[in-house]
């Protein structure tokens, strides 16, 4: 870390955002354009990487099934300790570049060039093949997207102090990772990539390797265009560092950032699940094989309210609190979910089921950050120390995790119920057909396990009231801070 100090005090490395205040310039290009790069790669992994693995390396059949399902979740562990170490080296690098930011310069190299080793599979042989699937998974996942996720999760929080301002990087941020996976990802894959390249080896690693180095230059953009204006704050300071035992302790006992550890924990389990699905249930139970438009349709009309939303969910939030508005989108959400999982063979409904759904997902998807990020003030007000590595390791452990945990139990779900991968009969022709039971498992993982999810998620916001005095506890950690200062330089 000290050998990363010296170099980033090169002046080729500085943010280009010198302003106190955040800048139009730093929205645009370091929280809208630059992270583009790597959540798209990531966006576009997360829903096809395991369509790869099934339809074009055929790996259902592997160990009896079974590979499918362990290796993922197996892989998590070492996800874990990953985070915990990032977590613990992100709250002791102290650089004139901040504590997360070179980590996000560090991750543009690694994420580009693991990317493409995922798709580059051999065919040599079979022991080869799993080798190098286990070994490119882990590069990516456990190591390049984890530096990656944590430090880029972090600049909102690090950014600034201003709520009102804070709040609106978390919507720019929010809009990135919309655009993402409600356009690029659900209306433009499906329709225009997906029928090219269908089951073609070569045609998948030439998509997602030119994907894998576009991630280098827009990391780049988000690196220079973002500015750490917390960490500054201490740089001059002589706070205590407290040791990382004392850091879990006090997160694990403030009853703000449990709740938002659980809301995240279930949310991201039916995220990840519905997904992973999304695929499969385009393809065999609404709509047929890659036909091009179901998938479209479904991820359009359903997403429709996410673009609409960015222009709306803030001012509302503002008005209400976010609490209140994520808890009035989680009830649409509800509704939603259920006209979908009651209808799920009728195109019409099922789409103004998602309609509903997106409309209550607004809030979730734009506002989290930006109550995390008063979680940790709150901790910092109570406690007198920053965690917010620590928390974004627990953070980003649940990411990780639950996504690999929740592609095995998917893929058992599959496997168990009869999952039959595409081939192609004696005349040529391509067979992707899957039976009921197969069909009402997609389906459940669609749309069924979130509708349960959104109760538990309304129950647990009821007891999140972080927000109540936010602005007051600032302002007494700034006073602290000035007092602190004004010693130091007396001594």
């Amino acid at each position: 870390m000290r050998h990363l100090s010296g170099i980033l005090k090169l002046d080729l490395f500085n943010s280009k955002v010198n302003e106190l205040d955040t800048t139009k310039k730093e929205r645009f290009l370091g929280y809208l354009i630059g992270p583009a790069g790597a959540l798209l790669l990531n966006a576009i992994l997360a829903t096809y990487l395991n369509v790869y693995y099934t339809d074009v390396l055929g790996l259902t059949t592997v160990w009896n099934g079974t590979f499918l399902v362990i290796f993922p979740i197996v892989s998590k562990l070492l996800d874990v300790i990953v985070n915990i170490v990032m977590g613990y080296v992100i709250d002791r690098t102290k650089t004139r570049q901040g504590k997360a930011r070179p980590w996000l310069l560090l991750s543009a190299p690694l994420v580009s060039l693991s990317g493409i080793l995922l798709l580059t599979v051999p065919e040599s042989n079979i022991h080869l093949k799993i080798a190098w699937i286990m070994l490119s998974y882990n590069l990516f996942y456990a190591f390049s997207y984890t530096i990656y996720n944590m430090s880029h999760n972090l600049m909102v929080p690090l950014s600034t102090r201003n709520t009102t301002q804070r709040g609106q990087l978390s919507v720019f941020n929010q809009i990135t990772t919309i655009m993402m996976s409600g356009i690029i990802v659900a209306l433009i894959f499906p329709m225009v990539i997906m029928p090219v390249i269908g089951v073609n080896k070569e045609l998948w690693i030439t998509v997602i390797g030119a994907l894998s180095i576009l991630v280098l230059p827009f990391t780049l953009l988000e690196y220079y265009f973002t500015k750490e204006r917390v960490t500054e704050e201490g740089l001059n300071s002589t706070i205590e560092q407290v040791s990382f035992k004392k850091q879990l302790k006090i997160i694990f006992t403030d009853k703000y950032m449990l709740v938002i550890f659980g809301y995240f924990f279930l949310f991201t389990i039916g995220a990840s699940v519905k997904n992973l699905s999304l695929v499969y249930y385009s393809n065999y139970v609404l709509g047929t094989y890659n036909d091009g438009y179901t998938q479209m349709m479904v991820s359009a009309i359903g997403g429709i309210p996410m673009g609409i939303g960015m222009f709306l969910v803030w001012p509302l939030a503002k008005k209400m609190g976010k609490r209140n508005l994520t808890m009035l989108g989680l009830t649409l959400f509800f509704i939603g979910g259920v006209i979908c999982w009651l209808f799920p063979y009728d195109m019409s409904l099922v789409l103004v089921g998602q309609f509903i759904k997106n409309i209550g997902g607004l809030p979730s998807a734009y506002v989290f950050m930006a109550l995390f990020a008063d979680t940790l003030d709150h901790i910092e007000w109570k406690a007198g120390v920053r965690c917010d590595g620590v928390a974004m390791s627990i953070y980003n452990i649940i990411a990780v995790t639950m996504v690999g945990v929740c592609t095995g139990i998917f893929n058992g779900l599959l496997s168990y119920s009869g999952y039959v991968a595409p081939y192609q009969n004696q005349l040529g022709e391509l067979i992707a057909v899957q039976s009921p039971p197969v069909q009402n498992a997609i389906t459940f993982g669609f749309v069924g396990l979130e509708v349960m999810i959104s109760v538990l998620l309304l129950i647990m916001l009821s007891m999140l009231n972080v927000e109540k005095d936010i602005e007051k506890k600032q302002a007494e950690i700034l006073a602290r801070r000035e007092e602190n200062n004004a010693k130091n330089s007396v001594y």
